[in-house]
Parts: C-alpha cells; sequence; structure tokens
C-alpha cells in the first residue's frame, strides 16, 4: 500500500512539475505589453477605439510570430477618465505588471499624470493623439500630431480660404489652452489683429496675455451662450472657429451650431479632437463641409489625386478582425477608423521594428534603436518615421465632413516633420516684429 501511495505521490509531483514548466515556458513565450486608455467616464467615447485597434495589432503580429518570437500579451486597464488613476494604473503596468512597453493615454492631463511615473521607473509609453507639444520626455515616444502637424497647417488654410478672424473653443485643460496660445501668436504672426481672435484672453500684471480662447470643463453640455457668441462674432462673414474641445461634450457643441444655423459655408469649424470614430454620435448631415486636419483619413486611397496603397487593404484586414474577434466590449459593427486609432496601429509597428533592431526588448536598447532615425513604418496613412526627438515624420491632410462622417479630403503636406518647440520661436518673432 505504501508503494502504491509513494507511486501516487510521484505521478502527482511530476505532473505539478510538468504544469509549472509548462507554465513558465508559456510565460518566457510572451512579451507583456500595456494598455493605458479611458473605457469609462468622459473620455470612453473616444478611447476604447483606441483599445480595440491595439488589440487588432497585436492579434495581427501574434499570428505572424510576435515580436523576436514572442507573443504579445495584452494588460488592459481603465483609466476611467481620472487623471490621477492614470498615474496609479501606469504604477501598475510597470512596477507588478513589468510590461515591456505601455501604449496609452488620450488627453495631455492623463499624459504629464504618467509621465513622471515612467520616468521614475524607466518605462515606455507611445502616445498617439494630437497634442500641444512644449515636451520631450525621454521615456514618451509620440506618435500623435505635433502643433505643426495639424493646428497651424489648418490655420494656413483657413487664411488661403480668405478668413480673417479666428474664434478659438476648447476644454479646459493643457492641450487646447497652450494650443491657442500658440495660434494666438501664431495669427498675429500672419497678420490677424488681436481683436479678430475670439474666445477672450487672460494677461499678466504686465499686461502679457497668457491664455487666448473660451473654455469649458470636460463633460459640458450648455453651449448655447458661447455659440451666440460665436454667431456675433461671425456675422461680418469672414470668420471661423478653431475647436479644441475633447470627448463627449463636441455632441451638445455641434448640435447648438446646427440649431443657430452656423454652417461650413458662413462660418466653418476645424476640429482638432474631433474625427470620424466621434462623428457617429454627431448630426454629420448637418455638418457637411466642416474641416479636419489630420495625419490619416479613412477615405484613404479612393482618390486618385492622393494616392495610398496601404489604406484599404488595412481596413479590410480590420473588417475581418472585427467580425471574428471575441474580445468583451469590443463592438463589431458600424466602426469606423481615424488618426488617433492609426497612430496607435503604427506605434505597435515602431516599436516591434525597434525591439527587432536592438535585438532586445530592454528599454534603453529600443529606445536607442527609435532615437537612430531608421526606425519607418509605411502604414495605413502613409510613411511614418521615427525622428531623433521622439517624434515622427509623416502626410497631414485637411479634409471636409460629408452626410456619411466622412471626410473628403481637399489637402495634402508631404512629410512633415513633428517640432514640439513652438512656443520660443514664435516669441522670437514676435519680438523682432515689434522691434521693428
Amino acid at each position: 500500500m505504501k508503494k502504491i501511495f509513494s507511486v501516487i505521490g510521484l505521478s502527482v509531483i511530476s505532473a505539478s512539475l510538468f504544469l509549472s514548466s509548462a507554465r513558465a515556458a508559456d510565460k518566457e513565450d510572451t512579451v507583456k505589453v500595456g494598455v493605458l486608455h479611458s473605457l469609462s467616464g468622459t473620455m470612453a467615447i473616444s478611447e476604447t477605439s483606441l483599445r480595440d485597434m491595439l488589440l487588432f495589432a497585436f492579434d495581427e503580429i501574434n499570428k505572424k510570430g510576435g515580436v523576436m518570437g514572442k507573443k504579445i500579451e495584452p494588460d488592459i486597464v481603465d483609466g476611467a477618465s481620472n487623471w490621477p488613476l492614470f498615474a496609479e494604473k501606469a504604477k501598475q503596468l510597470l512596477e507588478e505588471d513589468k510590461c515591456a512597453v505601455v501604449f496609452g493615454c488620450w488627453t495631455s492631463v492623463s499624459r504629464k499624470s504618467v509621465l513622471p511615473v515612467f520616468e521614475k521607473d524607466n518605462g515606455l509609453l507611445f502616445y498617439p493623439v494630437q497634442y500641444e507639444g512644449e515636451e520631450q520626455s525621454p521615456n514618451i515616444f509620440y506618435t500623435a500630431e505635433a502643433v505643426n502637424q495639424q493646428a497651424t497647417p489648418a490655420v494656413d488654410y483657413l487664411l488661403a480660404q480668405g478668413k480673417k478672424k479666428f474664434y478659438l473653443v476648447g476644454t479646459d485643460y493643457v492641450y487646447p489652452r497652450t494650443t491657442n496660445l500658440i495660434l494666438y501668436k501664431y495669427l498675429l504672426l500672419k497678420g490677424v489683429k488681436p481683436e479678430d481672435i475670439g474666445g477672450g484672453f487672460e494677461k499678466d500684471d504686465s499686461g502679457k496675455v497668457t491664455s487666448a480662447g473660451k473654455y469649458t470643463p470636460f463633460g459640458y453640455t450648455d453651449y448655447q451662450q458661447i455659440v451666440s457668441e460665436i454667431k456675433e462674432f461671425a456675422a461680418s462673414g469672414d470668420a471661423c472657429v478653431i475647436n479644441t474641445i475633447n470627448g463627449d461634450s463636441n455632441v451638445p457643441f455641434f448640435k447648438e451650431i446646427a440649431s443657430a444655423g452656423l454652417t461650413a459655408a458662413n462660418c466653418p469649424v476645424v476640429s482638432f479632437s474631433l474625427a470620424e470614430d466621434e462623428f457617429r454620435s454627431l448630426p454629420a448631415k448637418d455638418l457637411v463641409g466642416e474641416l479636419g486636419c489630420w495625419t490619416y483619413f479613412m477615405s484613404l486611397g479612393k482618390d486618385p489625386k492622393f494616392p495610398n496603397t496601404t489604406n484599404q487593404p488595412f481596413l479590410k484586414r480590420w473588417n475581418t478582425w472585427l467580425a471574428s474577434q471575441s474580445y468583451p466590449g469590443v463592438v463589431k459593427e458600424k466602426r469606423v477608423v481615424d488618426s488617433p486609432m492609426v497612430l496607435s496601429y503604427d506605434g505597435v509597428y515602431l516599436w516591434k521594428k525597434a525591439v527587432e533592431k536592438a535585438k532586445s526588448f530592454d528599454v534603453d536598447k529600443v529606445r536607442t534603436a527609435l532615437e537612430s532615425e531608421t526606425i519607418s513604418f509605411d502604414g495605413p496613412g502613409g510613411m511614418t518615421t521615427m525622428q531623433k526627438n521622439h517624434h515622427t515624420t509623416k502626410n497631414v491632410y485637411i479634409g471636409t465632413t460629408l452626410a456619411t462622417g466622412q471626410f473628403k479630403i481637399i489637402k495634402e503636406f508631404k512629410d512633415v516633420k513633428g517640432e514640439p518647440w513652438m512656443m520660443k520661436g514664435l516669441d522670437d518673432q514676435l519680438a523682432k516684429m515689434d522691434a521693428k
């Protein structure tokens, strides 16, 4: 009997050792990758789609053998539109879960909340959403549009269309306030008078303008008074609106714009945080002709005037994946793709290429590879190349909205280098102009 129990005991021990070894082998065959986005709260309208696109990219890469032979294991956490929580979740991903890289954040306040965590723990974050610049962290790579890849090209286009007055409106946080202050200075250099820049100013004790534009909190819904101001401002017929409202507040803002009779013909709106994905929640038929400026539009590859061979095959793969995937919370029907989604996708492939060049997942080695200016990816929006300053070179497009919620591309800027430091240069140019 003792012999029988001994044999059984040895079998149990052997089975346990086998399972432990199998789990260890599985762990060795994967690389943990963090996804840090708001899956709830006011920013979920925009950020859940970025999570979905990241899952698609991971599955696509895993299907082809992974990264350096390791399958990507997604580690998804919810920032819940709560900026201090983003920092806590970043700490969890880096210190507890030991993620090799994190893809995430939308708002600049969430990015700035996690930045000290990534720098302290020497983590790696890929940030995919248009932002204000004036930042360059050694631990963040910005696939996002910098101001000179979205805001200033849009202003140049509007000036060329004969617009002389610019009303600035946005959500009250760092991205809209910094972007609009840059645009205020940019407009002055272009000859626009201060009284033709709407939304109001804040000044310091010396009279220097420290903030330009009208701002509302996240989740704000009552835009009647602001739109009334815009309508009065636009009565001259040569005005436009620069919109940096973020999240679901765009829905009541544009409904109020439509109700007030403001159209693309009498006062065009160019939006920097509103793309195809958000247009699913808006009265698109009332907003035909409004403008967007991004480094990707879903319509790329359909107009021979703007050739692109990568986007339409990419969309077919995305739609095939949507139909077959079974991730909880990922909506299958009526999906669209926009620039932040594509810049998330590009970021995954840029990281993969850097890991393969470095032959390592080590953050310092991957950073060196990314800073070599040899890491490029021919993505859905065209060729994207990582620069030494952690920003990217890519194409920029201006489009007008259609009743379908899509954009018709009307202008392209080729191979625009991301420039994060615009403020000082503008200040220097204004000082020289004043000295004359």
